[in-house]
Protein backbone atom coordinates (compact mmCIF):
# COMPACT_ATOMS: atom_id res chain seq x y z
CA UNK A 1 0.00 0.00 0.00
CA UNK A 2 3.06 2.48 0.60
CA UNK A 3 3.38 2.36 -3.35
CA UNK A 4 0.13 3.49 -4.13
CA UNK A 5 0.93 6.99 -4.53
CA UNK A 6 3.66 5.96 -6.93
CA UNK A 7 1.17 3.60 -8.83
CA UNK A 8 -1.25 6.62 -9.04
CA UNK A 9 1.45 9.26 -10.55
CA UNK A 10 2.19 6.50 -13.20
CA UNK A 11 -1.21 6.16 -13.53
CA UNK A 12 -2.11 9.27 -14.27
CA UNK A 13 0.81 9.20 -17.16
CA UNK A 14 -0.78 6.18 -18.54
CA UNK A 15 -3.92 7.94 -18.64
CA UNK A 16 -2.58 10.94 -20.40
CA UNK A 17 -0.84 8.78 -22.85
CA UNK A 18 -4.34 8.65 -24.98
CA UNK A 19 -6.41 11.31 -22.74
CA UNK A 20 -8.70 9.05 -20.81
CA UNK A 21 -10.38 10.46 -18.55
CA UNK A 22 -8.75 10.64 -15.12
CA UNK A 23 -10.09 11.21 -11.71
CA UNK A 24 -7.52 11.32 -8.89
CA UNK A 25 -9.93 10.48 -6.09
CA UNK A 26 -11.96 7.72 -7.63
CA UNK A 27 -9.00 6.06 -9.17
CA UNK A 28 -6.81 6.55 -5.92
CA UNK A 29 -9.98 4.79 -3.83
CA UNK A 30 -10.14 2.04 -6.61
CA UNK A 31 -6.19 1.46 -6.74
CA UNK A 32 -6.19 1.05 -2.73
CA UNK A 33 -9.62 -1.17 -3.03
CA UNK A 34 -7.78 -3.36 -5.44
CA UNK A 35 -4.64 -3.51 -3.53
CA UNK A 36 -6.14 -4.64 -0.13
CA UNK A 37 -8.71 -7.31 -2.33
CA UNK A 38 -6.09 -9.97 -3.49
CA UNK A 39 -9.44 -11.77 -5.29
CA UNK A 40 -9.38 -8.99 -7.74
CA UNK A 41 -6.07 -9.33 -9.20
CA UNK A 42 -2.26 -8.20 -8.98
CA UNK A 43 -0.35 -4.73 -9.31
CA UNK A 44 3.33 -5.92 -9.84
CA UNK A 45 5.84 -2.73 -9.98
CA UNK A 46 8.21 -2.71 -12.70
CA UNK A 47 12.13 -1.86 -11.16
CA UNK A 48 15.32 -1.34 -13.30
CA UNK A 49 18.25 -1.09 -11.03
CA UNK A 50 16.42 0.01 -7.95
CA UNK A 51 14.56 2.00 -9.96
CA UNK A 52 10.78 2.28 -10.39
CA UNK A 53 10.35 2.33 -14.21
CA UNK A 54 6.38 0.96 -14.65
CA UNK A 55 3.52 -1.38 -13.69
CA UNK A 56 1.36 -3.85 -14.74
CA UNK A 57 -2.15 -4.80 -13.40
CA UNK A 58 -3.49 -8.00 -13.89
CA UNK A 59 -7.68 -7.90 -13.01
CA UNK A 60 -9.04 -11.46 -12.53
CA UNK A 61 -12.45 -12.85 -14.32
CA UNK A 62 -14.43 -16.10 -14.84
CA UNK A 63 -14.78 -17.64 -18.29
CA UNK A 64 -16.90 -21.08 -18.81
CA UNK A 65 -15.69 -20.98 -22.51
CA UNK A 66 -11.28 -20.15 -21.68
CA UNK A 67 -11.91 -23.57 -19.02
CA UNK A 68 -12.34 -21.04 -15.63
CA UNK A 69 -10.32 -18.73 -14.32
CA UNK A 70 -9.35 -15.84 -16.85
CA UNK A 71 -7.19 -13.05 -16.16
CA UNK A 72 -6.83 -9.70 -18.25
CA UNK A 73 -3.89 -7.31 -18.42
CA UNK A 74 -5.61 -4.09 -17.37
CA UNK A 75 -2.62 -1.88 -17.62
CA UNK A 76 1.37 -2.03 -18.87
CA UNK A 77 2.62 1.34 -18.36
CA UNK A 78 6.66 1.97 -18.36
CA UNK A 79 7.58 5.59 -17.89
CA UNK A 80 9.02 7.01 -21.14
CA UNK A 81 12.42 7.36 -20.55
CA UNK A 82 12.45 3.51 -19.92
CA UNK A 83 10.77 2.42 -22.83
CA UNK A 84 12.64 0.66 -26.21
CA UNK A 85 14.72 -1.49 -23.67
CA UNK A 86 13.02 -4.52 -23.60
CA UNK A 87 11.20 -3.74 -19.89
CA UNK A 88 7.75 -4.70 -21.25
CA UNK A 89 8.70 -7.44 -22.94
CA UNK A 90 10.54 -8.63 -19.54
CA UNK A 91 7.26 -7.55 -17.39
CA UNK A 92 4.91 -9.55 -19.77
CA UNK A 93 6.91 -12.37 -19.41
CA UNK A 94 6.69 -12.01 -15.57
CA UNK A 95 2.76 -12.02 -15.24
CA UNK A 96 2.65 -14.87 -17.93
CA UNK A 97 4.69 -17.01 -15.60
CA UNK A 98 2.78 -15.33 -12.47
CA UNK A 99 -0.36 -15.83 -13.93
CA UNK A 100 0.32 -19.65 -14.70
CA UNK A 101 1.07 -19.97 -10.73
CA UNK A 102 -2.27 -18.09 -9.60
CA UNK A 103 -4.06 -20.75 -11.88
CA UNK A 104 -5.43 -18.15 -14.95
CA UNK A 105 -6.23 -20.45 -18.04
CA UNK A 106 -6.08 -17.32 -20.51
CA UNK A 107 -5.08 -13.72 -20.48
CA UNK A 108 -6.45 -10.91 -22.09
CA UNK A 109 -5.38 -7.85 -23.32
CA UNK A 110 -6.99 -4.47 -25.73
CA UNK A 111 -4.38 -2.43 -27.03
CA UNK A 112 -4.75 1.12 -29.05
CA UNK A 113 -4.61 0.03 -32.64
CA UNK A 114 -2.26 3.54 -33.12
CA UNK A 115 0.15 1.02 -30.80
CA UNK A 116 2.61 0.61 -32.72
CA UNK A 117 5.13 -0.80 -30.13
CA UNK A 118 2.29 -1.98 -27.68
CA UNK A 119 1.39 -4.13 -30.81
CA UNK A 120 4.43 -5.62 -31.91
CA UNK A 121 5.27 -6.74 -28.33
CA UNK A 122 2.26 -8.67 -28.19
CA UNK A 123 1.98 -10.14 -30.90
CA UNK A 124 5.63 -11.68 -30.63
CA UNK A 125 4.10 -13.32 -27.43
CA UNK A 126 1.63 -14.86 -29.23
CA UNK A 127 -1.53 -12.55 -28.11
CA UNK A 128 -3.80 -13.02 -31.41
CA UNK A 129 -7.11 -10.69 -32.36
CA UNK A 130 -9.88 -13.45 -31.66
CA UNK A 131 -11.86 -11.95 -34.47
CA UNK A 132 -14.73 -10.19 -32.00
CA UNK A 133 -14.92 -6.89 -31.32
CA UNK A 134 -14.86 -5.95 -27.17
CA UNK A 135 -17.55 -4.06 -26.30
CA UNK A 136 -18.61 -1.98 -23.49
CA UNK A 137 -20.98 -0.36 -21.55
CA UNK A 138 -20.73 1.71 -18.65
CA UNK A 139 -23.54 1.32 -15.52
CA UNK A 140 -21.51 4.24 -14.08
CA UNK A 141 -21.27 7.77 -14.93
CA UNK A 142 -17.64 8.27 -15.98
CA UNK A 143 -15.05 10.56 -13.91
Amino acid sequence: MNDAPSILEMMASFFAIDDYPFDRNVTNDNLLHFLSTPSLGRIWLIQQDDVIVGYIVLAFGFSFEYLGRDAFIDELFVKEEFRDKGIGTRAMSFVEQQAKLLQVKTIHLEVERHNVKGNRIYSNRQYTDNGRLLLTKRLTEKP
